[in-house]
Formats: C-alpha cells, sequence, structure tokens
C-alpha cells in the first residue's frame, strides 16, 4: 500500500539509465537516510563501466534508490538487504511500479549476519554498504567486522562502497586502502579487491579456483 500524500515528505530521482527522471515516493522515517541526488548520481559516475552486467548489492537499503539506480544504469540483477518488513515492502512496490521487478531481489534479513551467508556469485560484483547513523555511532566494531567479511570473500575486481558522514569516524578495515569521495556532508568510500595473481606453479598444475518473476521478500537470511 502507498504512503498517503499526507504521509510524503519527498519523493528521490533516479539520475540515469532507463527510469531517468522516475521518482520514487518515500514516507518520511527519521530512521531512512537515502542517498543524495546529487550523491548517488556521483556515485555512479565513479563505477561507470563496472555497474552494467554485473550483480548489485544494497545493503541496509532503505528506500532502495541506489539498488533501483543500478537496475536503470544496466546491472543484471539488485539485491537489496532490508530488515524491516514495511520498508522492504515498499521497495518491491517500487521495483514493480517500474516494471524492473524480474532483476530485483527484495531479503529481509539483517545485514550483518546476510554478509557472512551469502553465496556471492564467481563474477565481480558491486556492494553498497549504507548504514544508518545509529550503528555508525554504536556499531562501529561489527561494522568493520561486516567489511572485513566483504573484502575476503567478494571476487577479485569487485567494488564495495560504503556511505558515512562528515565528521565521524570511518568503520574501514585496511583504511589506507580506501579512496574517499566527498559530497556536502556524505562520504563516500571506495574498496576495489585486486585481481587475483596466479603462480607459473598453479598454472602449470591447472586452472585455479574458480520468464519475469515477481520480486519477492524472504524473511530468512540465505
Amino acid at each position: 500500500m502507498w504512503p498517503t500524500w499526507e504521509m510524503v515528505r519527498y519523493q528521490v530521482r533516479i539520475s540515469g539509465g532507463s527510469l531517468r527522471g522516475r521518482r520514487l515516493r518515500v514516507a518520511s522515517d527519521p530512521k531512512l537516510r537515502p542517498l543524495s541526488d546529487r550523491a548517488r548520481q556521483a556515485l555512479f559516475n565513479l563505477l561507470g563501466d563496472a555497474v552494467p552486467r554485473r550483480a548489485f548489492y544494497d545493503l541496509f537499503a532503505g528506500t532502495g534508490a541506489v539498488g533501483i539506480e543500478a537496475l536503470s544504469r544496466g546491472a543484471s540483477t539488485a539485491t537489496f538487504v532490508e530488515r524491516d518488513t514495511a520498508t522492504a515492502r515498499r521497495i518491491v512496490e517500487h521495483l514493480n511500479r517500474f516494471g524492473v521487478g524480474d532483476r530485483g531481489r527484495v531479503r529481509i534479513a539483517d545485514a550483518y549476519r546476510w554478509v557472512g551467508r551469502h553465496a556471492f556469485p564467481t563474477e565481480p560484483v558491486n556492494v553498497f554498504v549504507g548504514p544508518p547513523f545509529d550503528d555508525l555511532r554504536h556499531r562501529s566494531d561489527e561494522l568493520e567486522r561486516q567489511l572485513t567479511r566483504l573484502q575476503d570473500r567478494l571476487p577479485p575486481l569487485s567494488t564495495v562502497v560504503v556511505q558515512t558522514e562528515a565528521g565521524m569516524p570511518a568503520p574501514l578495515p585496511r583504511i589506507d586502502s580506501w579512496r574517499q569521495r566527498r559530497y556536502g556532508r556524505t562520504v563516500l568510500w571506495l574498496w576495489t579487491r585486486p585481481q587475483a595473481v596466479v603462480s607459473p606453479a598453479s598454472t602449470a598444475d591447472g586452472p585455479g579456483p574458480q520468464g519475469q518473476a515477481q520480486p519477492q521478500t524472504h524473511q530468512a537470511d540465505d
């Protein structure tokens, strides 16, 4: 069910791709921290050609605007991880309304536990992590552990982007390996997993490790 117009405080606009100009109607909620239009456009300019045909993950998805923008710009799929049931259902409504429901997967789950359980694909992916303010303040150690798990589990050439706030500590593992960009009070941190180096010995021994469905919400973690 859409929020009534009396509840709506703002709209979030898709800035590029096939859905450019479409707007998400967002109910006022102090727990949501949507990326501004300017910062979201800058994010996808930074990712550039790494978006089309790649899987995209929107953790702490909130409005789902970042993942929907990824679909608009050609991502093969977008997985939205959001623990609030009502918020997750609104993401499904927007996916259906915009005609991209066949490429969207909404998971009702705690993002911290989900990261440790999900089986990521073997090809490169993009992951956006936009934790709530309270998590940045009070769960920074847990956030850092989550990001460490991501760095260890993602395939080579995958990119992780973390949204933090100016003036707040950034809970990033191996912080010197991250690139920083600032847009007003929003700070984006980017990290790309290096290409795996294949040793001559492993090369000699053989290769190393290697219909439209409506989006659904899943209560259990993957």
